[in-house]
């Protein structure tokens, strides 16, 4: 063990093969992550909302099966579509926006409170702090879409049960709908982290996020040049929407092709937050 000496009159100081390690990191960033108690109760809010959007997606299947005079039955559906797969994961169009701002505010909450700067000191690589908090918003992400659709499955199995209809995880695309849910999130928690780290603003983050995830889907396929139509299949959202979509002859990508495109946008803002990390100050 190294000894710290302190002459009179001075202040102690570290020695100078003191470092953080990678788990070391990891641990502070998982503290600060679950330290704001506001954190857990509103991932626990995330989880509740998809068990009810499960459950709401699976009454509104069992009306339209119910009234086929009225809504055209099981004939407005694909032959092959999972009725009891895509009504457990369909509480992952809210549970983005949680977990969206998350990413944002697990960095730029330091650099409001000024704590960045004790955090950079500590580490003067910056890179791993990035990584760290890249691994505390992934495990975040993962287990609550994880605990969303396996508790909306649950609850969504019992409304469709009048109609046969059970979840069966040996036929082709189920499983990967399933995972699709959580996996989706972590890449939305990444990118999110991304754009954060260069933007350095909660607003601006927040913003940014809503506009890729939620605003360009809607308006960008909708313009009338072909380029739109055309490039609209890799924007983030639409990309990584085709995991829990399944397989589609029809579709440009295939599941794994546009979780890979979305996996590729959230690569480009973590690279674009860590350049921008060890290039500024705090």
């Amino acid at each position: 063990m190294t000894a710290v000496t302190t002459e009179p009159g001075r202040a102690p100081s570290v020695p100078r093969d003191a470092h953080v390690t990678f788990l070391g990191e990891l641990r502070a960033e998982w503290i600060k992550f679950t330290a704001v108690r506001s954190t857990p109760w509103i991932l626990g809010v995330t989880v509740l909302v998809m068990i009810g959007i499960a459950a709401l997606s699976a009454w509104s299947f069992s009306f339209l099966l119910d009234n086929p005079e009225e809504t055209g039955g099981a004939a407005a559906f694909p032959a092959d579509f999972d009725w009891a797969a895509q009504a457990a994961g369909a509480g992952y169009i809210m549970a983005q926006i949680v977990v969206a701002v998350l990413g944002v505010i697990v960095v730029t909450g330091e650099y409001t409170t000024g704590q960045i700067r004790s955090t950079l000191a500590a580490v003067p690589r910056r890179l791993p702090v990035l990584a760290a908090k890249g691994v505390v918003v992934t495990i975040a992400s993962f287990v609550t879409g994880l605990l969303g659709v396996a508790l909306g499955a649950l609850v969504a199995l019992p409304l469709l049960s009048s109609h046969d209809i059970t979840l069966d995880l040996s036929r082709d695309g189920t499983l990967l709908s399933l995972l699709g849910a959580p996996l989706y999130l972590v890449a939305v928690a990444l990118f999110s982290l991304g754009v954060g780290t260069m933007l350095r603003h909660t607003a601006g983050g927040i913003a940014v996020a809503v506009l890729i995830f939620f605003v360009l889907p809607m308006i960008w396929p909708n313009l009338a040049p072909d380029f739109f139509q055309d490039t609209s299949p890799y924007l983030p959202s639409i990309a990584g929407a085709r995991l829990m979509e399944g397989v589609d002859p029809d579709a440009v990508l295939s599941p794994w092709q546009g979780y890979g495109v979305m996996l590729a946008w959230a690569a480009l803002a973590l690279l674009g937050g860590a350049v921008l990390l060890r290039r500024r100050d705090a």
